[in-house]
């Protein structure tokens, strides 16, 4: 069972153990640990056997299942085993190879420049290096499996945990399949949720109750025993209420009886905050001394801490700011107010990454507005710098524009990459490669030649605009952001594509003396709504066309709407927008679960005894199951539950096609589909003995869960 505080940075275990505190600690946590009985066994039978049956184990799952907690566990069977052990939590160090092997050999107490590969397999134990947020190194995921695991010795096995299932390269490579083991980390079983809600001393009395709330999920099974805990220093039980929405419901408790109104505050300021630290707290809540909240806030079960910051856990992050929006949105204002006031002054204080980091923080308070979100990926936009162009970085730079616009406009980018070298940043795939990803070339147009800035469509139009309708003054500048690209989503709204506009933004906000800014999009209409909200105004005069290619362009003059100005009116219809779009009540949200196999087999079992009662279906779990993810979220339940029954009778009919499941299909046909009134009645229909038409049933049923099982893990 998951404790959902997460231990933040790097740490090894030696063969021996640890002893004093340590032993204690270990002894507490061993303590809290319920089930995974199947996981736990899978790694001990590796990390024993004479040889390493795969190098390596990945376990994935959704966010608070307790992937953390269970690599805690198996780290603490590795120095049972006299193994030696290394865990790095990946948001704790930046995604480039150079990190992650810098980490293992400080882990290791080696120099930075020693290899610890080689190292290790000089060693005479056996090695386990567990790798914990494994999604954050995507980016690296084609060197990991191509570069670093081939050069891993034969003593050290590799664990990795993450949200989502590995890439198709791993799933795909036929060699790779008999070397990697994956281990889906679902929901706990009943019986291992009450084995934790005893633990927690939760009476048994209310077991029930919260089970049917939480489906074993460990962060909701932790909120729960958090909540309870609460209470009970108050003297009041703890009484769930139905509710569809399982998170909501529970930190809806929760936060009702936490200690005081500065800890309510201190809750739903790092929500609001893309990470929480204790300087930004203090301004936050305007008090000076914040240590004790700040400590408190670390300690909670659905918080969670990296080298950045506090955060809490993404499934509760929007039940938190949507519960403040809309119980008190005088004072969710005023807590806006103070966290951008902090973000603009330090984008004043910092440089470099530091800049970035911040200025992306400051763009997250309007990551729930509804014009803002879709244009951008919250993800790790903001943790990898742009670099400089570098002579060799031009061919690749010139092959993306022109894969994208055309050989016109790959001269015209050539023609600028050779005036101006200074105005691209490139985004560089980390490792070795650095190869481009991505790039934004940023023209200053008031250094410009006459002659350079005729040569081409845009910045002719642009430049003949300012001198007609904004000229600029005596040391004012103007730019153009001439060219910018993903090289596989090209403008389209991605990773890449974000980086690149916190960049563009930073530009703007950091420039001395900018005047005017100019903005090329390829598909204008798309980006018209967040443009006008960020007071761009679409120049017509400035369109152009090059090949076969028309480009929108939109701008800003910097001298109506300064900087400061600006960021403050960016605010203003933040919560403006926010106030229109506040529902009376909370908007219902559909809780996605993660039953466990045991689970997910039940609720399969259930779910074809009410196949022909609709209102019955509507009480299933798997209504909030991956099965349904294509039915929209604000759908309602019968909604939810005629796409469940659609989705098995699609699959009851698969069985009928095929001649060696028709018997299957038969027996589930005369008993869920078109029931007999009994199952003796279904087996002389079908003239089958009745220990046949059982086993034919269960068979049925057996297949049936395979394929829905196969479709909740991701697959087809």
């Amino acid at each position: 069972m998951e404790n959902t505080s997460t231990t933040a940075g790097v740490s090894s275990t030696p063969p021996s153990g640890s002893s004093g505190m340590g032993n204690r600690l270990a002894a507490a946590r061993q303590k809290r640990f319920v089930g995974r009985a199947h996981e736990v066994g899978q790694f001990q039978s590796a990390l024993t056997a004479p040889e390493l049956p795969y190098v390596v184990l990945y376990i994935y799952g959704p966010g608070g299942v307790g992937k953390t907690t269970l690599l805690k566990q198996l780290q603490s069977l590795c120095a049972q085993h006299q193994c030696a052990s290394i865990y790095i939590d990946a948001r704790n160090v930046e995604p480039s190879p150079e990190s992650i092997t810098a980490a293992i050999a400080n882990l290791l107490g080696l120099a930075a420049i020693a290899n610890p590969l080689t190292h290790i397999g000089q060693q005479s134990q056996r090695h386990v290096l567990f790798i914990d947020t494994f999604e954050i190194l995507a980016p690296l995921d084609t060197w990991f499996r191509e570069v670093f695991m081939p050069s891993s010795p034969e003593n050290m096995l590799v664990v990795l945990a993450g949200r989502q299932a590995l890439s198709t390269g791993w799933r795909t490579d036929p060699v790779w399949s008999e070397l990697l083991h994956t281990l889906p980390l679902r929901n706990l079983t009943a019986e291992e949720s009450r084995t934790y809600l005893s633990q927690r001393n939760i009476p048994d009395g209310q077991h029930q109750a919260v089970l049917g709330f939480t489906h074993g999920h460990p962060l909701a099974l932790s909120l729960v025993a958090d909540t309870f805990a609460q209470r009970q220093s108050m003297g009041e039980p703890f009484r769930p209420e139905d509710a569809p929405d399982v998170i909501r419901t529970l930190l809806e408790q929760f936060v009702q009886k936490v200690p005081g109104p500065a800890h309510r505050a201190a809750l739903e300021a790092c929500a609001l905050a893309r990470v929480m630290t204790e300087a930004l707290l203090a301004v936050a809540l305007d008090i000076p001394n914040v240590a004790e909240l700040f400590d408190w806030l670390r300690g909670l079960s659905f918080i969670e801490s990296n080298r950045l910051g506090l955060f809490p856990h993404d499934l509760l992050r929007e039940a938190l700011v949507a519960d403040l929006r809309w119980r008190n949105p005088v004072w969710f204002a005023e807590l806006h107010k103070r966290v951008r006031n902090f973000y603009k002054a330090r984008l004043a204080q910092t440089t470099g990454l530091e800049q970035q980091l911040v200025l992306f923080d400051y763009l997250y308070l309007h990551r729930d507005n509804m014009i803002v979100r879709p244009y951008f990926d919250w993800q790790e936009t903001g943790t990898s710098l742009p670099q400089p162009m570098h002579p060799a970085d031009v061919p690749a730079l010139l092959e993306m524009v022109r894969t994208h616009e055309g050989e016109d406009s790959a001269r015209l980018a050539a023609h600028w990459f050779a005036r101006q070298p200074q105005s691209v940043l490139v985004v560089r795939e980390p490792g070795k490669s650095n190869a481009p990803l991505g790039f934004l070339c940023t023209l200053e147009l008031n250094e410009a030649a006459e002659a350079d800035l005729m040569a081409d469509p845009a910045t002719a139009r642009a430049w003949k605009y300012l001198q007609r309708s904004a000229p600029l003054r005596s040391g004012e500048r103007a730019t153009m952001f001439r060219f910018w690209m993903a090289h596989d989503t090209y403008q389209g709204v991605s990773s890449i594509q974000s980086l690149i506009g916190v960049n563009m933004t930073r530009h703007e906000l950091t420039t001395p003396r900018l005047a005017y800014s100019f903005m090329c999009f390829a598909d204008a209409e798309f980006w018209e709504m967040v443009a006008a909200y960020a007071d761009m105004a679409r120049i017509e005069d400035a369109d152009f066309n090059v090949g076969e290619h028309t480009y929108g362009v939109y701008g800003h003059d910097w001298r109506v709407t300064p900087t400061s100005v600006w960021l403050d009116m960016l605010a203003e219809r933040e919560i403006a927008l926010m106030s229109l779009d506040k529902p009376t009540t909370p908007k219902p949200v559909v809780q996605m679960l993660a039953l466990s196999a045991e689970d997910f087999a039940s609720a399969v079992r259930n779910t074809l005894r009410d196949l022909t009662r609709a209102e019955a279906l509507r009480g299933s779990p798997l209504l909030r199951s991956r099965l349904l993810t294509d039915v929209a979220a604000s759908a309602n339940d019968l909604t939810r539950a005629q796409a469940l029954r659609d989705q098995l009778m699609q699959i009851i009919n698969m069985l009928q096609s095929s001649p060696r499941e028709a018997k299957l299909y038969r027996a589930i046909y005369h008993t869920y589909v078109q029931p007999a009134v009994t199952q003796e009645q279904a087996a002389e229909i079908l003239d089958l003995p009745f220990s046949t038409y059982r086993r034919h049933l269960q068979s049925g049923i057996l297949r049936i869960t395979e394929i829905l099982w196969q479709r909740e893990l991701g697959g087809v």
